[in-house]
């Protein structure tokens, strides 16, 4: 089959709202699109049943880096829904790492000595199908819609804790105004030294990072890591690229997260390609996850000693600092546990 990728135009509106939330806004949201754009044949699917409570969505540059015709891409892969998702497997739960148990405030998770960690917004600009939270209740637990006076006051109390985490959903899909009001008001938590920003959004929807973006990072006073989420190499083109330096001109140390997905990235070949990928445009490998057993996603597992042996390719084929730790999540424990 010709490897050819699809081209998915641009919606053109008049709307005055900055790029990239006109094209977060129209993002594809209907498996039939989706499947259409890329002339891939519902039959050779196993595609879900109407409905559910975690919708597709993906940006339609995303949809471009895609292979036409081919119902195995690998970008496809993690954003299409399937039937799998519906099975119920033992050992596989709603609240895979216990974050509901570590949370003293709404939206606020305090896991791991000297950090703490911000659920700021439940929107993503694309919907990963093995995504740890997508049970998440972000309605109850979203410290800017309930107000961040008492996480601002459990940060206060908290001495040890040097670096705080925005996350989500993700921080980026937050306008810049929103970004700066949230950070004035961390700024008022004297120990806090870094500042750590999660977001897959420089991967999937480069064009959020803009001007206004690179202006809000610079002004920071704290010490900024940008860790990205990026699995396999073809989610980075030419525009990625360009994002992800444009985001290291700011003096911000830029790291890679990826998770080890069945079908997807479970050869080294793909991953020595991605730490690359990765390192060419500014960033370093830094974990690669053992899938979080959150329930409907047992099909993207990968079991631990075959993650060893890809690892173990990884570091004879690599420069040490391109190799990421792999690493598991395991709820209780102190830190990530290493592999």
């Amino acid at each position: 089959m010709e490897k050819t990728s699809v081209i998915i135009p641009r919606i053109e509106t008049p709307e005055h709202r900055p790029l990239w939330q006109q094209l977060l806004a129209q993002g594809i949201r209907s498996s039939d699109e989706l499947l259409a754009l890329l002339e891939v044949d519902p039959a050779e699917l196993e595609t879900p049943p109407p409905g559910g409570d975690f919708p597709l969505r993906v940006p339609r540059s995303f949809v471009n880096r895609m292979t036409r015709g081919d119902s195995h891409d690998p970008l496809l892969l993690q954003v299409l829904p399937t039937a799998a998702e519906s099975v119920q497997s033992p050992g596989y739960h709603s609240d895979p790492l216990g974050e509901l148990r570590a949370m003293p405030v709404p939206g606020l998770l305090h896991k791991y000595r000297g950090r703490a960690l911000l659920t700021v917004t439940g929107a993503c600009a694309i919907h990963c199908r093995y995504c740890f939270r997508r049970h998440f209740p972000y309605s109850d637990a979203n410290p800017v819609t309930a107000g961040m006076q008492e996480s601002l006051r459990y940060l206060r109390q908290q001495v040890d804790i040097h670096e705080i985490i925005l996350s989500g959903g993700d921080p980026l899909t937050l306008n810049d105004a929103r970004l700066q009001s949230l950070t004035e008001q961390l700024a008022g938590v004297p120990q806090l030294q870094t500042l750590r920003i999660h977001t897959r959004l420089p991967v999937v929807l480069p064009e959020r990072v803009d001007q206004g973006l690179l202006e809000w990072i610079a002004r920071q006073s704290l010490q900024v890591v940008i860790v990205v989420h990026c699995n396999h190499p073809n989610e980075i083109d030419p525009s990625v690229s360009k994002a992800l330096q444009r985001l290291r001109s700011t003096g911000a140390t830029l790291l890679n997260q990826s998770v080890l997905l069945h079908g997807i990235n479970d050869a080294a070949a793909t991953l020595i390609r991605l730490s690359e990928s990765l390192f060419a445009a500014g960033v370093l490998p830094y974990y690669l996850h053992l899938l979080d057993k959150v329930q409907g996603a047992a099909h993207f597992a990968v079991d631990p000693d075959s993650a060893r042996e890809i690892l173990a390719t990884m570091r004879a084929a690599l420069p040490g600092y391109l190799v990421p730790r792999l690493v598991r999540d395991i709820p209780g424990q102190p830190g990530k546990t290493p592999l």
